[in-house]
């Protein structure tokens, strides 16, 4: 026991706090005839030093549970928007003692939270900016959603700032079969700062306007003529909205100081931001994004992942404004677009089947060994679909020669 005592001295005098779980399983794992083992593996943690982040430096020492319990018994003052957060009230001070350590642990999850940030942060604190809104305002949507576009509460919310349909409607983003702008970054964003700017005129405190975006402003209004009270830190509120201030708080406590937490970023080591192009697309009938996507010189992929809110595997009829790579809206866009539709029209000519009495999806898909789901996607069919003879099937058995792989 002596022995297993001094190995574990061994390693925290040297910094591998991360070392000590592996070494407390490799314990139970051996005999105490394998004590050699251990000894080794002792050996080979000196060796190898701390686990690396990457580039980043991650010193735990910097995290110690001694260090954390001396921070928080002198956390500086604090403020929320330019609002005071009265850390005198032992209760407050409690609420962020939680939400704080919870996140400052969740190391992935602060490492992912800065490296997104380079790429969406500029453009946020540009609105804020010009909307003359406090920059503390951004890191709410850190606590929505982590700067991830397919996040869906719940509760039905989704986006980047998770917006219910309602109220996304209501300030003015398409929700429908095929897009939902909820998941579209520019515009889920300018909507979010239109509401939480109309909350703030309507409440007079960022505090209780962020409480509002995130609980909705009927239930946050009769909370607080209820209570008598229009003290956010005062209310009694759902728990998800008692502990939503906070957590932002402790986002930008984190953030705006990283080094004094153990992250050390280089430039390289963090997300680039969003290298697109604006195009114009004008479709006369649904259109597969496959055909966008080889006019800009890319792949189905690259026009999904820059544009989120298109649902589906097709444009809609209409005029539409999307985001492609960088350099692919160049010169030449609209014309190679022109002619591959073309092309893609003229082919599909040639690819049309007529259902017979007795067929079905299944059996149509079978005879052209072509999977189910893809015969569905040619058509726009719902799975539940059953066709009757006569109807009218676009099947493409081999694959269609419409331009060229660019990649």
């Amino acid at each position: 026991m002596k022995t297993l005592t001094q190995m574990f001295m061994i390693l925290r005098c040297h910094g591998l706090n991360s070392h000590i779980l592996r070494f407390a399983v490799c314990c139970r794992a051996v005999s105490a005839g394998g004590m050699r083992v251990m000894v080794f593996f002792a050996c080979v943690c000196l060796m190898i030093g701390t686990p690396a982040w990457g580039e980043f430096i991650s010193d735990y020492d910097t995290l110690s549970p001694a260090s954390l319990v001396s921070y928080l018994r002198n956390i500086p003052p604090l403020n929320f928007c330019g609002e005071e957060v009265p850390l005198s009230n032992r209760d407050v001070r409690e609420r962020l003692e939680r939400e704080f350590l919870v996140t400052v642990w969740n190391r992935p999850q602060v490492i992912l939270w800065m490296k997104r940030s380079s790429r969406y942060m500029p453009y946020i604190e540009e609105m804020l900016k010009q909307n003359s809104m406090p920059e503390d305002l951004k890191y709410l949507v850190l606590v929505e959603s982590s700067l991830i576009s397919h996040v869906t509460s719940p509760k039905g919310a989704k986006g980047y700032w998770q917006f219910m349909e309602g109220t996304a409607k209501k300030y003015g983003l398409s929700i429908n079969s095929h897009v939902d702008e909820r998941r579209n970054f520019f515009f889920s964003t300018r909507a979010a700062l239109r509401y939480l700017k109309e909350l703030h005129t309507m409440l007079g405190s960022w505090t209780l306007a962020a409480a509002a975006y995130n609980m909705g402003e009927e239930g946050l209004k009769a909370e607080m003529l209820v209570q008598k009270t229009s003290d956010y830190y005062l209310l009694y509120l759902p728990v998800e909205t008692q502990r939503y201030i906070f957590r932002a708080i402790s986002a930008k406590l984190i953030l705006s100081d990283l080094k004094k937490y153990g992250y050390v970023f280089r430039s390289e080591d963090l997300y680039l931001p969003l290298q697109s192009d604006r195009v114009e697309v004008v479709c006369d009938e649904a259109i597969p994004i496959f055909l966008i996507a080889r006019a800009a010189g890319t792949h189905f992929k690259e026009i999904k992942d820059l544009n989120p809110e298109i649902r589906g595997h097709y444009l809609e009829r209409g005029r539409h404004v999307i985001l492609v790579p960088r350099g692919g809206g160049a010169d030449g866009f609209s014309s190679r677009y022109e002619e591959l539709l073309r092309q893609w029209k003229e082919e599909r000519k040639n690819h049309v089947y007529v259902v017979k009495k007795g067929e079905s999806l299944s059996s149509i898909a079978s005879q052209f060994n072509v999977p189910l789901p893809v015969l569905l996607i040619w058509n726009r069919l719902e799975s539940r679909k059953r066709v009757k003879p006569g109807d009218r099937l676009f099947v493409f058995p081999g694959e269609m020669k419409i331009g060229k792989d660019t990649k």
